[in-house]
């Protein structure tokens, strides 16, 4: 009679600590929800949020660049330099001008983003280095020509138009106002175009 005592509170003590197991993890498990934070991302603050360019831009293609400054100087191909800081409001609002820049002129001229947290204190830089031409301020955009020389460079969020303007003359193109609006195809455009041939 005693062993199946013993058996029958064996069995209930394995039961009760088995719900106790149990009621602990839902505890936890709910305490864990309940304490995370939601994200707290926006365009209109100065968090940072993760890299600019992916979040609010969508183009991951921008950071990290495919040449340096001096790589692209050295290769007398025209440049467009943007010094920006993932966690400025002003950097992310400008975020998609940059990319904007890159699908019209990305494949003539190479776009250089720059995050001013890289650029290593020193008293005095070279032309070739970031540091020689920035000022201080995000966003800050200078534009190439082919020869290395500066011919824009702004500090704010310069307008695509006003870009689109220096790199139309780095280019040799019609001013905006004698040619027609530059559009992108759409990928359904380009893909009736081929089915035709």
């Amino acid at each position: 009679m005693n062993s199946i005592k013993w058996l029958f509170l064996q069995t209930q003590i394995i039961t009760n600590w088995r719900q106790l197991v149990s009621k602990c993890l839902l505890l936890l498990v709910c305490l864990f929800f309940i304490s995370m934070q939601p994200a707290l991302a926006g365009i209109k603050d100065d968090r940072y949020d993760g890299n600019i360019f992916v979040i609010y831009a969508g183009n991951g293609s921008l950071v990290p660049s495919k040449e340096t400054l001096a790589q692209n100087l050295a290769q007398h191909k025209p440049a467009i330099v943007t010094f920006y800081v993932d966690d400025s409001r002003d950097c992310k609002q400008y975020a998609p001008v940059v990319s904007e820049v890159q699908a019209f002129y990305g494949r003539a001229a190479e776009v250089i983003p720059i995050g001013v947290d890289t650029i290593l204190a020193d008293k005095t830089y070279q032309p070739t280095e970031p540091g020689y031409y920035y000022s201080g301020s995000v966003p800050q955009v200078v534009v190439f020509d082919q020869s290395g020389k500066v011919v824009l460079n702004e500090k704010g969020q310069v307008p695509f138009e006003k870009i689109d303007d220096k790199l139309r003359e780095v280019f040799d193109l019609l001013p905006r106002s004698e040619s027609v609006e530059l559009k992108r195809r759409s990928p359904k455009q380009f893909s009736s175009q081929l089915e035709d041939q």
